[in-house]
């Protein structure tokens, strides 16, 4: 029997999309008026629409640090960084690209991405709280032996504010509170999520 992490199995990471491939079934679903997933409505259109220009934005001013830069560089075995996403999911717009940032700083680094809910046995291997939150990363040997490390679906300090709202709106409507949530992201400029991710990255370096 071939080796296997869960529900992630050789066929499900041969099948998984590159970051172009998800870009590019992205922008051929809007072109039809569709996001990925079940709902198409016009808000999730919206949604999806508002995630291709962060992730624009981001491909192009994404920067890593050069204490990160020499962490990831140091990874001499190969790994798989499997990524649980959506199109409309405004989080992973915001975080996804930092993470292929690192990934094209080392060759031993492949990162695939599947759609969560296309393959809702793996994401329930992934729960945040009992949640099927996204994205999540899951860091494995190339070989689905062993999972290195898992990250998800968003910084503590955006996890936090999310949480806050759920217990509490405020008054705020989900529109108000998600340009809040974006602006901490935009002002925060992936520092948290480095920091977050550096530690996890490095446990995977073989000393």
């Amino acid at each position: 029997m071939e080796p296997h992490l869960g529900s992630i199995t050789r066929d499900l990471i041969n099948h998984a999309m590159t970051y172009q491939a998800y870009r590019e079934l992205i922008d051929k679903l809007l072109a039809e008026n569709k996001t990925t997933g079940h709902n198409h409505s016009e808000a999730y259109l919206d949604y999806t629409r508002m995630n291709v220009q962060r992730m624009n934005r981001w491909d192009k001013t994404a920067k890593v640090s050069e204490t990160m830069r020499e962490v990831v560089e140091a990874i001499t075995e190969d790994q798989i960084w499997l990524v649980i996403t959506e199109a409309w999911c405004g989080d992973a717009a915001q975080n996804i690209p930092y993470i292929i940032k690192l990934a094209e700083l080392n060759p031993h680094i492949q990162v695939r991405l599947i759609l969560r809910d296309e393959h809702p046995e793996v994401m329930d291997e992934y729960l945040t709280q009992g949640t099927r939150s996204i994205p999540k990363v899951i860091g494995m040997t190339a070989d689905l032996t062993c999972e290195l490390f898992t990250w998800g679906p968003r910084p503590a300090s955006a996890h936090e504010q999310v949480m806050e709202y759920k217990r509490d709106s405020k008054g705020l409507s989900y529109k108000e509170f998600s340009e809040t949530l974006h602006l901490w992201y935009a002002r925060n400029k992936n520092q948290e999520l480095e920091s977050e991710l550096l530690p996890l990255i490095q446990s995977t370096v073989i000393q």
